[in-house]
């Protein structure tokens, strides 16, 4: 700092109109700048606060004395003590960590060359060893779960109690198929020869960031009518109806209508509250709907359908018969497969990958030391990876950025599987912190991957439909089986609401059908529209939910939900599949690929 001079306080003085005859006034200005490490301009400025509050005193002598005593040695004071608590309170990153703990040992180490061995030192050896290691050190050093270290993201971390204390351990919850006999391990070679690809190709698939909140209510209107249209057209010709009618044209016959269920206010759907929105070609408006004549029904927020029923009046329609969708066609392939060959193995696991009262990944240690067991041949592993709903994320307790530990998470796990030489798939979350807050969701980016670990890892969307091995498996880790389940009336159906939600995503055509979606997804419907339907009906369905887990044929494609690894401060799920890709029978009936499959206890 630049030392004042008498005339820069002079010419400030000049500068405010503030008269000083006197030199040594001048001087004890000078003075006091020196001493308090003030610039000639921040002096005057506090010179002419304290002043409009005293009533703008002369510059004098017991003035100065006084301004000084009431401003400038409080200023002085408070500073220190801001200083103080800043270096107390900074948060320290791990190399700092590091580098402390290396200058306590120097000083540990200089204090035992003067210190007194005390009586039962003498029973050690007094060589010293090649490599001297203190026992803190010791635990910082390379290990398989070193890059997961709790110490990594939060000095006051430590191991959850009660996941270390869980029970069941590997316990089988829920079998499909025929497990008998089964051996849940990958082929010969894990991962040789399988290539998850995404099934609309790189051109068609959502493979990077894209601009949201762009959004205009038009578009969000032409995405919902092309979706009724297209649905209906499919609906009218399986169902070889001849055309439908407005839904609030009067008519004493019965009448067929389409449109889209909704709700006549802001709460829950129920069956005096049902509402059916018609698309622009059949008028646009919207119509009460009596469900009384209707023995069975099951209807949520968006749904497009087809209504057979009596609507006298134009005002509300008496609805007698629901004609449900239909889904689309299995994927078929060309390339003749190999029915003698292996099954392969594919292990599914959902974040979040650490207990919510720990900011420790023993439950992800877990499941890499079942990978590294089992040898699957692919893993689908869903987020989130830094869940944005973790106690001490959420309170910021966390010494390092999102984006540092989702990268040290990824390459524990590409590291600690590469014996295995399995294949991982990683798909994002809308509870992944450091990403994309938006539906769709792209896929991670992970530019630090080496050239031979990118040859292993595959970064979709959410959601997704990927071809692995000749199987197409759909996969989103959002939860809709939650948010459907909160919406959706029934009644007479005989069926579990499981089983209802996950056929009316299929004969919806649609990975998120809910319309309007919950608050907490940001839906950009240009891209729903591109990338968040079905280009078929996969094999299998990935679908982790909050809800309890499972694993069903729903019109003949497997569903399965495996849990999340981890619930609140305990063990979770995961789930691990046989799937055989066979060739159609001579008869023509389908055989669904996955041949058993199992959630299991971590």
């Amino acid at each position: 700092m630049a030392l004042v001079t008498a005339e820069e306080l002079q010419s400030e003085l000049d500068m405010f109109s503030i008269p000083c005859q006197d030199e040594s006034v001048l001087d004890k200005m000078l003075e006091q700048c020196i001493c308090y490490q003030l610039q000639a301009d921040e002096m005057l400025h506090q010179w002419v606060a304290y002043g409009s509050k005293k009533g703008g005193p002369k510059l004098t002598m017991d003035t100065l004395d006084q301004f000084e005593h009431e401003v400038l040695k409080k200023r002085t004071k408070s500073r220190q003590n801001f200083r103080k608590e800043d270096s107390h309170n900074r948060t320290r990153d791990i190399q700092t960590v590091h580098d402390l703990i290396k200058v306590e040992e120097e000083e540990e180490s200089l204090l035992d060359a003067y210190s007194t061995p005390a009586k039962g030192s003498q029973k050690r050896p007094l060589t010293t060893p090649e490599h001297p290691h203190s026992k803190r050190s010791a635990a910082l050093l390379a290990s398989p779960g070193l890059l997961l270290s709790p110490a990594s993201f939060s000095p006051s971390a430590t191991p959850s109690q009660k996941y270390s204390q869980r029970g069941g351990k590997g316990e089988v919850v829920v079998t499909f198929g025929a497990v008998q006999g089964t051996r849940w391990v990958g082929r010969k070679n894990p991962g040789a020869g399988v290539q998850p690809e995404l099934l609309e190709g790189p051109d068609d698939s959502l493979r990077c960031s894209y601009k949201y909140m762009f959004q205009r209510l038009r578009d969000v209107r032409n995405v919902l009518t092309e979706k009724i249209e297209e649905l209906g057209e499919n609906l009218r010709t399986h169902f070889s109806i001849e055309e439908f009618s407005p839904v609030s044209l009067p008519a004493q016959d019965s009448i067929t209508v389409l449109g889209q269920v909704c709700c006549d206010s802001n709460g829950k759907l129920n069956a005096q509250s049902v509402l059916l929105e018609a698309g622009p070609e059949q008028g646009g408006q919207q119509v009460p709907v009596d469900l009384s004549e209707l023995k069975e029904y099951s209807l949520f927020p968006g749904q497009v359908v087809v209504m057979e029923g009596m609507n006298a009046t134009g005002r509300k329609l008496v609805a007698s018969k629901l004609y449900e969708g239909v889904p689309l066609p299995f994927y078929t392939s060309n390339v003749k497969m190999e029915t003698d060959e292996e099954p392969m193995n594919v292990l599914v696991a959902c974040g979040p990958y650490m207990p919510s009262d720990s900011l420790t990944f023993d439950p992800l240690l877990d499941l890499i030391s079942v990978i590294v067991r089992d040898r699957p041949d692919v893993c689908l592993l869903l987020g989130p990876f830094v869940d944005s709903k973790h106690e001490q994320i959420e309170k910021a307790q966390v010494t390092e950025t999102f984006e540092a530990i989702f990268s040290r998470c990824i390459e524990s796990i590409v590291d600690g599987t590469k014996s295995v030489g399995c294949h991982l798939v990683f798909v994002p979350s809308q509870r992944d912190i450091h990403h994309h807050f938006i539906y769709p969701q792209p896929p991670f980016t992970l530019p630090n991957l080496s050239k031979d670990q990118a040859q292993r890892v595959t970064l979709v969307p959410d959601p997704c439909t990927l071809l692995i091995d000749g199987v197409t498996f759909g996969v989103t880790s959002t939860d809709i089986l939650f948010h459907m389940g909160a919406e959706e009336i029934s009644c007479g159906t005989g069926s579990d609401r499981f089983s209802r939600i996950l056929k009316h995503m299929l004969t919806q055509r649609s990975y998120y059908p809910l319309y309007p979606p919950v608050e907490e997804v940001n839906m950009d419907y240009e891209k729903f529209q591109s990338f968040g339907q079905m280009p078929l009906t996969p094999d299998v369905l990935i679908i982790p939910s909050e809800l309890r887990y499972f694993v069903k044929d729903v019109a003949g494609c497997v569903c399965v939900n495996p849990g999340r690894l981890t619930k609140g401060q305990v063990g979770g799920t995961y789930g691990r599949m046989l799937i055989q890709s066979s060739a159609t029978p001579e008869d023509g009936k389908r055989v669904n690929p996955c041949l058993t499959a199992q959630v299991v206890k971590i």
